[in-house]
């Protein structure tokens, strides 16, 4: 068993007769190993759930276990999750059905618990158990000095003067606080944000967005601090996520316009690529024609990507560069360019933004598991 701040961790391994993952092996042979952790807090909860094929290779999956306490599921991704009872079965989607001898497959979901969130003590993997009763342990609230003897990381090296910024590692709870609140302008639905202690591009923390599919599924972590003043910022992040951007229109980053009626600026993506959408007149960047789309670029999946954007606010334009690249239809330089800012131009733009918003709005199909990391904003460029 390995134990992490926050989160409960619980690793099993075995056959039909199977052995705890960390044990001594018993079992003549073992088909699955599981590792399940668990964020609490108050009476609700996510679940990061890790299983990793043993046997031989399969092209689907299903995981399923039976709950001890009263928790309920109420959404997932990565899998479909039903609960009947205290029984929950997993069934992998289309992209991560196969897996190979040694293969592993990852999802999520958030539920509800009162009392005590105890974790499942047997994993059935394709109708096979995992393993027997594990020793679980919950974790829930501020890490205690046992669990996180040593202070939290330094910020990143970029942090330097005149530059604010954030990667996360002050959080202590489960759940975005202090100078970040969860929020779901418009509507909510079933998309999460929560403070990830097993994924992060520098130090130990990371924001983690579990963002749902279909319209209304919005969440967002807000902060009011990083934006500062001026008419020059620059925007930095790093961003991993799990799913190639939809066709349908999605919302990664969002931030209040003074200047336009409260409505919002909106990095995102649509037909694959990276794009800017403002809200108060759906205008994009770049035009969503063919040539326009193919002068952005998708955002890579399942590695670490440093997204960084200048909006100068006196003269209206916008730069924008990923992994240290500029993106030819992500500028609008106040010269109306054919297939990229002829569209934004269609009007005088002189943003004053308010405030930065980590998150994801499904405005149609398209859900994503993002995660957030290094955040800084500075008047000058602070590259990656």
């Amino acid at each position: 068993m390995r134990l992490v701040p926050i989160a409960s961790v619980v690793v099993l391994a075995g056959a039909a007769i199977g052995v705890v993952g960390l044990g001594p092996a018993h079992a003549a042979a073992a088909t699955c190993d599981v590792t399940w952790t668990a964020n609490s807090w108050n009476t609700g909860f996510t679940a990061d759930v890790k299983v990793t094929n043993l046997g031989a290779a399969v092209s689907s999956w299903t995981l399923a276990w039976d709950f001890a306490g009263n928790q309920q599921v109420t959404s997932a991704w990565n899998a479909t999750v039903r609960q009947t009872g205290a029984a929950v079965t997993a069934t992998s989607v289309g992209w991560n059905g196969s897996l190979a001898t040694g293969a592993s497959a990852s999802f999520g979901f958030q539920g509800t618990y009162s009392g005590s969130n105890p974790a499942p003590s047997a994993f059935r993997f394709n109708g096979v158990t995992c393993g027997p009763e594990p020793v679980p342990s919950d974790a829930s609230g501020p890490p205690s000095p046992s669990q996180s003897s040593s202070p939290p990381p330094p910020a990143p090296a970029d942090c330097t003067s005149g530059t604010r910024c954030d990667g996360f590692e002050s959080q202590a709870g489960a759940v975005p606080s202090g100078s970040w609140t969860v929020t779901s302008p418009d509507c909510s639905g079933a998309g999460t944000a929560a403070i990830d202690r097993t994924v992060a591009h520098s130090g130990a923390t990371s924001l983690r967005i579990n963002g749902a599919a279909g319209y209304c599924n919005h969440v967002f972590a807000r902060n009011t601090d990083l934006m500062g003043t001026g008419s020059t910022r620059y925007v930095r992040y790093w961003v991993r996520h799990t799913t190639a951007l939809p066709a349908a229109h999605v919302t990664a980053v969002a931030m209040s316009d003074a200047n336009d009626g409260g409505k919002d600026l909106r990095f995102g993506g649509q037909n694959g690529a990276l794009q800017f959408n403002r809200a108060s007149d759906d205008a994009t960047l770049p035009e969503q024609s063919p040539a326009g789309v193919a002068l952005s670029r998708p955002l890579p999946v399942g590695t670490w990507n440093c997204v960084e954007f200048k909006i100068d606010s006196a003269a209206g334009t916008i730069e924008t560069w990923l992994n240290n690249t500029s993106v030819p239809g992500l500028v609008a330089d106040g010269s109306p360019t054919h297939d990229i800012d002829s569209q934004w131009l269609n009007r005088t733009w002189r943003p004053a933004l308010t405030d930065l918003r980590l998150g994801w709005e499904s405005y149609g199909d398209g859900s994503d598991t993002l995660w957030y990391d290094d955040v800084a904003v500075s008047g000058a460029r602070i590259g990656c």
